[in-house]
């Protein structure tokens, strides 16, 4: 049985551990998005008062930490959990007046050109976001010298370069693996535009340990979790850490 308490690692993650990992498995929608986000923020430097979007906010974790730990204005877009839902968990956390919840899709935005501090998205980019063409457009709404940080499922090398999705990727994600890039890769595509500087482009140490403990948890402790986390457990097991990770990317717009 895995106990909750093996996610609190004050140590290692001192602003996550704050938050009651109970409630943060009941707004699961993915890996410990906390986790993913305070090691992101660590290549950002977030103050209070900025106006940031949290693109793929999902049940808002992230939103809640952003507002919370940085005293942030946070716009929480998501397209497929409704506002109303996200709201009420702002409003139960205390930071209703920080955080707007808006329903939108990640190719129309709805928002002014340069209007955002900071963008960040965690476990979500991968959707959405590896078109050549994505990052010009979503720079667009970022401030000059504002900061640009996603967290999303890695491979340690291409699929191009192995040639295949090895089987029991494919399995249980099938062809979404594609989607699934090295640090390096991201580090590149988004270099080469020259919208942004590239300020971090790594793998977290052992990510894919923290994504198989997250997944035994959800399974044990949540509602259905067994049945949703199952495959992800079984596939990770197998993989072992050879090809599966999380890319961690943070940028300043020029």
């Amino acid at each position: 049985m895995t106990d909750l308490n093996d996610l609190v690692r004050p140590d290692r993650y001192p602003r996550s551990s704050r938050y009651d990992p109970a409630w943060l498995l009941n707004l699961d929608m993915g890996p410990n998005p906390l986790w993913l986000l305070e090691d992101l923020t660590r290549d950002l430097d977030l103050r209070p008062g900025m106006r940031i979007l949290d693109l793929g906010s999902g049940k808002g974790a992230t939103s809640v930490f952003l507002a919370r730990e940085y005293g942030a204005q946070v716009v929480a877009a998501d397209l497929w959990i409704a506002p109303e839902g996200a709201a009420a968990v702002f409003a139960e956390a205390g930071v209703g007046d920080q955080v707007n919840a808006v329903r939108a899709e990640a190719h129309t935005l709805p928002f002014e050109e340069e209007s955002f501090d900071a963008i960040v998205s965690v476990d979500a980019f991968e959707y959405f976001g590896t078109a050549d063409s994505y990052l010009p457009y979503l720079t667009r709404f970022l401030r000059p010298g504002g900061h640009l940080a996603m967290a999303t499922p890695a491979m340690t090398r291409e699929v191009r370069e192995l040639g295949v999705i090895p089987p029991h990727i494919k399995k249980v994600v099938g062809w979404e693996a594609i989607a699934w890039h090295t640090a390096e890769w991201w580090r590149f595509q988004w270099a080469i535009t020259e919208l942004v500087e590239v300020t971090s482009a790594w793998l977290p140490q052992d990510a894919w340990r923290d994504w198989l403990l997250w997944a035994r948890a959800a399974a044990e402790h949540t509602p259905d979790g067994r049945s949703a986390n199952q495959p992800v457990i079984d596939m990770l097991t197998t993989d072992g850490g050879e090809f599966l990770s999380f890319a961690l990317i943070t940028a300043r717009k020029n």
